[in-house]
């Protein structure tokens, strides 16, 4: 299996300390996105969504921990169980609103991405696939937000402890 950058992520965070975990709590940070030229014809007919799924490479984050504790709880929990960026693949998956496409330039807001982080792939959001009801969602019933931003607990070589939303 081979994967390969089609593009690259450009936000206001250089370091993980302080970046908002997810793209709810990132409400109204701006950005851009560069497509390779090679994939801009790609874009046709992105225009017309007003958000965007994002798949990306954690490319700072350390070894994978199959044991982590996220940032919304202080107990101990299952990888498979968070959204920790220390993972075996470490791929990433948000939305975005899409504010513009200008060639081979988005413009995107809601960014909960680190400048410079490695674009996979890119897929329009649609809420008649993508937006279900749901009536437990495991441990995240049970904490309250506490924080909503990000600290360096998992980024490569700087703790040995883990923890992600």
């Amino acid at each position: 299996m081979q994967l390969r950058p089609i593009g690259m992520i450009h936000s206001p965070f250089r370091e993980c300390k302080d970046m908002p975990i997810q793209p709810a709590m990132a409400q109204g940070v701006t950005g851009s996105i560069q497509v390779f030229d090679e994939f801009a014809a790609g874009l046709k007919d992105l225009a017309g969504f007003e958000r965007i799924w994002l798949l990306f490479w954690f490319h700072r984050a350390g070894s994978a921990r199959m044991s982590v504790t996220p940032y919304l709880d202080s107990q101990e929990r299952g990888l498979f169980a968070t959204r920790a960026p220390s993972r075996p693949n470490p791929i990433g998956l948000s939305h975005v609103r899409l504010l513009a496409v200008e060639g081979s330039i988005l413009r995107v807001a809601d960014l909960d991405m680190l400048d410079g982080t490695p674009l996979l792939d890119i897929k329009p959001y649609v809420p008649r696939f993508d937006c279900l009801e749901v009536t437990c969602c495991g441990w995240f019933d049970a904490v309250s937000a506490k924080t909503c931003v990000a600290d360096d607990r998992f980024e490569r070589n700087k703790s040995k402890q883990g923890r992600t939303a």
